[in-house]
């Protein structure tokens, strides 16, 4: 019998590359080498900075729903930035929701509630339909004309951007470059040519500062032409407007592709569950939370910085100004609360537990209490439409590579793999 691989972070004193392809690819071990020894640890960083993982699903529900875990970036925070053109894009874009407390927080995220309300999600159904139907017989083409299809740049990318492209109202023939822009800004600078990052927040801003005077000059019924509404009544100043763009664009697709290639990829090397799925179509909401729960599309929160010491009930005191990064991808496979929770089982969820958890679900996927994702209900519908299309246009679909050799984006924040290249 071979000997099993030793992960390859085996624990906390090792210097943590979110950049390394073969943490990005499997941190799954790494995590658990951390619970082992308790669920919040101090971590060493590449960058030379330290920071406090928290891995323990219920430590995780606790930082993300404590006042004491600020989202405000602290002054200061990081390494010393130069006044250029890309770090001033860079300050105000990131001023959305995300990085914000209350009052600030409930304020922003009520303008955006509204659009992302049920019954206006639900009403999308018909529509994310016809676009999944036309992106397959794209697909289609592909592998008759060349033999194979990635089905992250046919499938798991476009769908997402073209429903949120949609709802915000951007054109679509900008959706492509948006893409490349968001994916730079996300991934760690060191795993990038120089000057990418920097070039992709320049241009988004100047991008974002375009379209919102195009709304304000001929408004439409998307949510871009509300937003700036509501900024010239006073609910939202420039520098607000813009960060809410950018977030909007970002979350609205980002997660939601991880989650389709993520989805697509376990059910292709997981073929007794993709006939599960086929025999019972009520069986598709569960594939989707089971995706969410093995395979999360957010690794990890946005970092918070302690404003005070904090003990989160394990003797671990985490000390005021310390920063945290609560790790979704770990809470979601705490043996503690998911029976052998590296196995992808879509069957571990009952029938009407899908439904029920919209709001409080079964896995920390989309965060929880006032952070809990307001994109989530459209993200769980585009999926639990899109996947079984996907699977009953090619029943005979497979993968052309080893799944070990797919390449996953780096970083601490989004996770999915950069390419499922399939045949039929």
């Amino acid at each position: 019998m071979t000997a099993p691989t030793a992960p390859p972070y085996p624990d906390a004193r090792t210097v943590l590359d979110p950049a390394d392809p073969a943490f990005a690819r499997d941190p799954y071990p790494y995590y658990a080498r951390l619970r082992e020894g308790g669920p919040v640890t101090c971590v060493p960083l590449a960058n030379g900075t330290r920071a406090w993982f928290v891995t323990g699903y219920d430590e995780v529900r606790a930082v993300l729903a404590d006042p004491r875990f600020s989202n405000v970036p602290p002054r200061g925070a990081g390494r010393p930035k130069s006044d250029s053109p890309a770090q001033r894009a860079r300050a105000c874009l990131a001023r959305h929701m995300l990085n914000t407390d209350a009052p600030d927080h409930t304020r922003l995220r009520r303008l955006t509630t509204a659009a992302f309300a049920p019954r206006r999600v639900d009403a999308l159904r018909v529509r994310i339909a016809e676009l999944t139907d036309g992106l397959l017989r794209d697909v289609a083409g592909r592998l008759a004309d060349r033999g194979s299809a990635d089905l992250v740049d046919a499938f798991a990318f476009p769908l997402p951007v073209l429903v949120i492209g949609e709802v915000l109202g951007v054109p679509e023939s900008d959706r492509a470059t948006l893409r490349d822009w968001t994916y730079r800004v996300g991934s760690p600078a060191d795993a990038l040519p120089p000057g990418a990052v920097d070039e992709a927040w320049t241009s988004l801003y100047a991008y974002f500062a375009e379209l919102i005077a195009h709304k304000r000059r001929s408004p439409g019924s998307d949510l871009f032409s509300a937003l700036t509404h509501d900024a010239t009544e006073g609910g939202l100043d420039d520098g607000e407007l813009l960060a809410m763009a950018f977030l909007l664009l970002f979350a609205g697709y980002e997660t939601t592709m991880n989650l389709l290639a993520s989805a697509s990829l376990l059910l292709l090397t997981h073929p007794e569950e993709l006939a599960a799925a086929r025999r019972d179509p009520g069986r598709w909401p569960a594939v989707v939370e089971e995706t969410l729960r093995h395979a999360s599309p957010l690794e990890g929160t946005t970092w918070r910085h302690a404003t005070e010491d904090v003990d989160l009930g394990d003797g671990t005191r985490i000390p005021a100004g310390a920063s945290v990064l609560a790790v979704l991808a770990a809470a979601n496979r705490d043996p503690r609360h998911f029976p052998d929770p590296d196995a992808f089982r879509p069957g571990r969820y009952a029938p009407d537990a899908t439904e029920r958890g919209r709001r409080t679900a079964p896995h920390a996927a989309f965060g929880h209490g006032p952070h809990f994702c307001v994109g989530s209900r459209l993200a769980r519908l585009e999926a639990a439409i899109a996947l079984p299309r996907l699977f009953a246009a090619f029943p005979g679909l497979r993968l052309t590579v080893d799944p070990a050799e797919l390449p996953y984006r780096p970083g601490l924040l989004v996770r999915g793999p950069r390419s499922v290249p399939v045949t039929a």
